[in-house]
Formats: structure tokens, C-alpha cells, sequence
């Protein structure tokens, strides 16, 4: 019995919102993502903040996430969507 499915596992990364360091800490990944960073994140973005006339710019933090994602392919030689083969 040859197989017919041959599913891709994926990983799908994503970052969360730029936000002051002190308040990452409660940041969560949206639903299905898991939190990979610890604490209060990556310090590896700029936040802004209008005041008046000007917008200032901060050095921020955010968490990455990821997510592991099968893709349901058919191996080689079978197609369609029951993967059937020649």
C-alpha cells in the first residue's frame, strides 16, 4: 500500500503589535499561536505617539508567535482531492 497523502507541515510566524516594553509583558498571541519570546519581547520596533503638533517616536517591544499549520498535499503520482493515483 503506497502512500497516497503526503501532508506539508508549515510554520507560520507572526508578530504581535508594538507596544511600550513595561506593558508587553501581558501581550498574548492571538488564538492558535504560541508565544515563542519571553517577558516583555523583542525590542525591535518603534511605537508613536502624537502629542499636539508632534509625533514622537519610542523604541517598543513585541512578542513573536507561531503556529504549525498541515497542508494536505498527495504524494507523487496521486492528485485530486481523495489523492487517487493513475
Amino acid at each position: 500500500q503506497m502512500k497516497k497523502q503526503c501532508d506539508q507541515k508549515l510554520l507560520i510566524r507572526m508578530k504581535t503589535q508594538c507596544v511600550p516594553c513595561s506593558l508587553n509583558l501581558e501581550t498574548q498571541c492571538p488564538a492558535g499561536y504560541t508565544k515563542i519570546t519571553n517577558g516583555t519581547g523583542i525590542p525591535d520596533c518603534r511605537y508613536y505617539l502624537e502629542i499636539k503638533t508632534h509625533t514622537l517616536s519610542f523604541l517598543g517591544c513585541r512578542h513573536h508567535c507561531m503556529k504549525e499549520f498541515e497542508q494536505p498535499e498527495c504524494c507523487q503520482g496521486h492528485w485530486g482531492p481523495d489523492c487517487m493515483g493513475k
